[in-house]
C-alpha cells in the first residue's frame, strides 16, 4: 500500500506531491546527439523530497539555482506551473542489452531515432544496428501502434505489443506481435496476452494468456508446448494475482527462466479459497443506469490467502514438477536462479516472523534442500527482489556457485555472498550502522566487484559504492560524498558501464559513466570515466531563476525519549515561506505532511517542486515532514517497534513534532494541520484520535485505512500478525475513538470510491463511527469511481484544489467552533 518505498510503491500522486525516487562539472562536449540517448519515456522522480541541506538564518539565501529569494521580480510557486510541469526534470530510461561479461561488454542499448529502433553502443559511437524502421506495423490489413518493444538476447527478432489495456497496477494486457527484421515478417502470438518473457536462448518465449502458460517457437512462429490447461479466475499460471502482484512481487511476471533457458520456473496461484470483494461502478457509461459491480479475489487480514506453488518445467523432457517449500512456509516471495539447473526460493509464513530459503535442483524433481531458516527476531521480513546469482568461476576465484543476498547484519541491512549455494554461514561484505539499500545493483564478474547504493554517509542520501567478494569490508566510493546527493544507478549487461542518475538536492543530471577506463579524470568527482552527460536539464535550471522556490532546510529533529529512555531522533525537513521572518509572532500556521509506514521514507534530498511547495507559497505556512518511528533506513530498532501496534508510536511522533512547532514564537499554535494520503491517511486520523485537538487544530485524510482488518493480509500481517494472533492490537490500531477526533477544529475525508487498493469500506465504516458517537466537525468528499490514486474524470487537480482550499480556510478561521 505504500507509495513511497520502502515499501517500493510509485507514488501515486507524484505529479503533485512531488518527486521521488531515491537520489543526485557538468556539461562536456562530446556528441550533442547523445543527450537523445534514450529508450524510454520521460519519467518524473518518486518522492516528496529535496533541495538543500542548511539552516535559515536571517540573511537573504543563495540559493542552488544561483538566485536571491528576496527579489521582488520572482515567480511564485503556483497549481498551475506544477500541473504544467513547469518544475519536472526529465530523466530517461536506458534498455541496456548485450553480453553479459565486461570482457564482451560494449555497452549496448536500444535506442528511437526518429521512428525507427536501433541498437547503439556506448564503448564504439560508430556501432548502429537498426531493428525497425517504424512505430507501427501491418499485420493481417490493420495497422498497429506500438506500445512496447524488446529485442530477443541475440538481437535477431522483435518482441512488441500493441492494443495495450490496463489491468491493475503493473499489469496490462495487449496483443503481442514478433517481427523478424531480416525478413520483415510478422507473426502473432496472441491478443489478451498478460505477459511474454523472452528465454535466455533467444529461441523460446514464454507467455501467459487466459491465465495458462504457454511455449512459443521464434523459430517456427508456433506454439511449441502449452504447460498449463488449469487457468481460470481462480487459477494464475506464471502471473500473480492481485495481492501478489501489489504486495510481493510489485510486477506483473511470476515466470523465471534459467540461464541456458533449459527450464521455466513459475509460480501457480491458486486463489479458489480468497473471498472476493465486490466493487460498485457508478460513472462508467453515461447510459447505466444500475451500477457495474466488478469483484476482486481480496485476501483481508486472517482470512484465506491464496496458495502459492513453485512449478519447474524442463524444455526438453516436457516434464513438469514443483518445489516443496514446507508446511508454513505460506509465502514465496523470491525466485533466483542460482545455477544452470539450480533454483533459489524464498518463501515465509503469512507473517513474515520466518525466512526460508530452499534450494531444488531442476534434475531431480522433488528433491530440495533447506539450508537457510532465519527468525526475524521481533521484526519482520520484508521482501526482496536483488538476490544476484554468481557463478563458478575457478580462474576469478571462485569455485563453486553462489549468490549475494541483502541480510541484517547487527540490525541494519547489508550484503552477504553465499558460495557454495547451499552455505549457511555467508562472507558479510558490508557492516556497520547503515544500509545497503534494496540490495547488490549489479556484479562484475570480470572483476568480482560488487556495485550497490547506500545510505552509508547519511540515512536521507544515496551514493553508489562497491566491494569486492574477495575483500569483503573494504567498502569503496563510486559517488563523490563530498557533496549532498541522492543517486541511483543502472548497469550494462556487464557492468563496465553505468547510466549515474543524480536526482537532488539540487537540479537532476544524468551520465553514462565508463567503469575501466585507461584513464580517470579525479576531478570529475566520480569513479569512472564521464563519457556523456545524457540530461543536464538546462532549460529546467534557466526556468527556476524566475520563480522564488521556497527550499527544503533538513534537519534531525529531537522528540523526546522512549519508554527506555533513549532520545527518539528523526530526521525531518521544513520549507518556509518566502519572506519568512522569524520577528513575527503567533503568525505562521504550520502543515504537516506524514506518510509513515512501516519501512517507507519521505525525507531525502531528492529535488522536487510540488504541493508541499504550493502550500507554503500560497498559504504562507511553514511546512513539516517528520519521518517517525517505524520507517526506514535507520535499522532495525527504529522501524520495529512499530510491530502489533501500528499507529501508536507513529503519531506520537508527529504530536511531539508539532508540539515544538506549537512553541516557536513565530508559529500560531491554533493553525497546526496534518495532512496525508493512504497509510498517511490513517496516520493522520491516528494522530487526530491521539492528540485530541490539543496540538492538532485540523486533519486532511485521504484514501485512509481505519481498520486493518479491512486491508490486505500480505501487508497488514508483515507488521500486525493476523487479527485472530493480536485482536487487542488490531482494536487499539483501529481509528476508534470518534470522540476524541470530535476535539479537534475540523477535519477533511476524502475517498474515491472504486479504489481496489484501500477500499472505500474504510472510510464507510469510519463515516458510521462518527454518526453514533455524533461527531459532525468534519467535511466529506468522495471521488465517483477513482481508484487509489484519484485520478478518474479530473478527480486528481479536484482532490488538490480541496486540499488547498480547505487548509486555507481553515487557517483563515473559517472553521473555528
Amino acid at each position: 500500500m505504500d507509495y513511497e518505498t520502502g515499501k517500493r510503491r510509485d507514488l501515486e500522486n507524484e505529479s503533485l506531491l512531488g518527486s521521488r525516487n531515491g537520489k543526485r562539472g557538468w556539461f562536456p562536449s562530446r556528441l550533442a546527439v547523445w543527450t537523445l540517448f534514450v529508450w524510454g519515456s520521460v519519467v518524473f522522480m518518486k518522492t516528496l523530497n529535496a533541495t538543500v541541506n542548511s539552516e535559515h538564518s536571517l540573511s537573504p539565501k543563495r540559493w542552488p539555482w544561483g538566485f536571491k529569494v528576496n527579489k521582488p521580480e520572482l515567480n511564485r510557486v503556483s497549481f498551475e506551473n506544477v500541473r504544467n510541469a513547469t518544475f519536472v526534470p526529465q530523466l530517461h530510461n536506458v534498455q541496456w542489452i548485450g553480453g553479459s561479461h565486461s570482457h564482451d561488454d560494449m555497452g549496448l542499448f536500444l535506442k528511437e531515432e526518429g521512428e525507427a529502433y536501433v541498437v547503439k553502443s556506448v564503448a564504439d559511437e560508430k556501432y548502429s544496428r537498426a531493428l525497425l524502421s517504424a512505430k507501427t506495423f501491418v499485420y493481417d490489413g490493420y495497422n498497429y501502434s506500438i506500445d512496447y518493444l524488446q529485442a530477443s538476447p541475440d538481437l535477431k527478432q522483435v518482441l512488441v505489443r500493441s492494443n495495450t489495456t490496463k489491468n491493475w497496477r503493473h499489469s496490462t494486457f495487449g496483443s503481442y506481435f514478433l517481427i523478424n527484421p531480416t525478413s520483415d515478417s510478422v507473426h502473432l502470438l496472441g491478443h489478451e496476452i498478460a505477459k511474454v518473457q523472452w528465454s535466455p536462448n533467444s529461441k523460446d518465449l514464454a507467455f501467459v494468456h487466459a491465465n495458462d502458460l504457454y511455449i512459443y517457437s521464434s523459430q517456427s512462429y508456433t506454439i511449441s508446448k502449452r504447460i498449463t490447461d488449469d487457468g481460470s479466475a481462480q487459477v494464475f499460471n506464471g502471473k500473480p494475482d492481485w495481492v501478489y502482484e501489489e504486495e510481493v512481487f510489485e510486477g506483473d511476471s511470476a515466470m523465471w527462466w534459467s540461464p541456458q533457458g533449459d527450464y521455466l520456473a513459475f509460480l501457480k496461484i491458486n486463489e479458489t479459497e480468497v473471498f472476493e470483494f465486490p466493487i460498485p461502478y457508478f460513472s462508467q457509461h453515461e447510459d447505466d443506469v444500475y451500477p457495474e459491480v466488478r469483484s476482486i479475489k481480496y485476501p483481508k487480514s486472517g482470512s484465506p490467502n491464496p496458495i502459492a506453488n513453485l512449478m519447474i518445467y524442463t524444455l526438453d523432457t516436457q516434464d513438469l514438477s514443483g518445489v516443496k517449500t514446507g508446511h508454513n512456509m505460506t509465502l514465496i516471495t523470491e525466485v533466483v536462479w542460482v545455477g544452470d539447473a539450480q533454483i533459489l526460493c524464498k518463501a515465509s509464513d503469512r507473517s513474515s516472523d520466518v525466512l526460508s530459503v530452499i534450494l531444488a535442483d531442476a534434475k531431480s524433481p522433488g528433491l530440495s534442500q533447506v539450508p537457510r531458516v532465519e527468525s526475524s527476531e521481533d521484526g519482520w521480513w520484508e521482501i526482496t527482489y536483488h538476490t544476484s546469482y554468481v557463478g563458478q568461476d575457478s580462474a576469478k576465484g571462485r569455485e563453486e556457485d553462489g549468490y549475494v543476498d541483502l541480510i541484517p547484519v547487527d540490525g541494519y541491512n547489508h550484503l552477504a555472498y553465499y558460495s557454495p549455494a547451499n552455505t549457511t554461514e555467508p562472507v558479510i561484505l558490508t557492516n556497520g550502522t547503515w544500509e545497503v539499500v534494496n540490495g547488490p545493483a549489479a556484479i562484475d564478474l570480470e572483476t568480482n566487484d560488487v556495485y550497490f547504493v547506500a545510505t552509508k554517509k547519511s540515512s536521507t542520501e544515496r551514493h553508489i559504492y562497491k566491494v569486492n567478494l574477495k575483500d569483503p569490508l573494504n567498502v569503496k566510493e563510486i559517488s563523490d560524498t563530498t557533496i549532498d546527493g541522492y543517486f541511483s544507478v543502472s548497469f550494462s549487461s556487464g557492468a563496465r558501464f553505468a547510466l549515474v542518475s543524480y536526482l537532488g538536492p539540487e537540479v537532476p543530471y544524468q551520465k553514462i559513466i565508463d567503469l575501466k577506463p585507461e584513464s580517470t579524470a579525479a576531478s570529475e568527482g566520480i569513479a569512472g570515466k564521464t563519457l556523456f552527460y545524457l540530461e543536464e536539464n538546462k532549460s529546467l535550471k534557466n526556468r527556476l531563476k524566475g520563480y522564488a522556490v521556497p527550499h527544503r532546510i533538513f534537519k534531525e529533529i529531537h522528540l523526546g525519549e522512549d519508554k527506555d529512555g533513549n532520545a527518539i531522533i528523526a530526521n525531518s525537513y521544513e520549507i518556509l515561506p518566502i519572506g519568512f521572518n522569524p520577528e513575527l509572532k503567533n503568525h505562521y500556521p504550520v502543515f504537516f505532511y506524514a506518510y509513515g509506514g512501516p519501512n517507507s521514507q519521505q525525507v531525502a534530498k531528492t529535488f522536487s517542486v510540488g504541493f508541499n511547495e504550493v502550500v507554503a507559497t500560497q498559504l504562507n505556512a511553514i511546512v513539516v515532514v517528520v519521518d517517525g518511528r517505524g520507517t526506514g533506513f535507520k535499522g532495525k530498532d527504529f522501524r520495529s517497534l512499530v510491530r502489533d501496534n501500528l499507529g501508536d508510536a507513529e503519531a506520537q511522533d508527529q504530536i511531539s513534532a508539532a508540539k515544538l512547532y506549537a512553541d516557536k514564537p513565530f508559529v500560531d499554535a491554533e493553525k497546526i494541520s496534518l495532512f496525508g494520503w493512504s497509510y498517511g491517511g490513517y496516520l493522520t486520523l491516528k494522530t487526530l484520535e491521539k492528540d485530541a485537538g490539543q496540538t492538532f487544530k485540523y486533519g486532511m485524510s485521504v484514501a485512509p485505512v481505519t481498520d486493518w482488518r479491512l486491508y490486505d493480509s500480505v501487508y497488514t500481517e508483515r507488521y500486525m500478525h493476523t487479527p485472530q494472533e493480536n485482536k487487542a492490537g488490531y482494536a487499539k490500531a483501529k481509528v476508534h475513538n470518534a470522540t476524541a477526533l470530535g476535539g479537534a477544529n475540523r477535519f477533511l475525508l476524502m475517498h474515491g470510491s472504486g479504489d481496489d487498493n484501500v477500499h472505500f469500506q474504510n472510510s464507510l465504516r469510519f463515516l458510521d463511527l462518527l454518526d453514533l458517537a455524533g461527531v459532525e466537525n468534519y467535511d466529506m468528499h468522495v471521488f465517483p469511481d477513482s481508484d487509489h490514486s484519484i485520478r478518474y474524470h479530473n478527480a486528481n487537480n479536484i482532490v488538490y484544489d480541496k486540499l488547498l482550499g480547505w487548509a486555507g480556510q481553515a487557517f483563515e478561521g473559517k472553521f473555528l467552533k
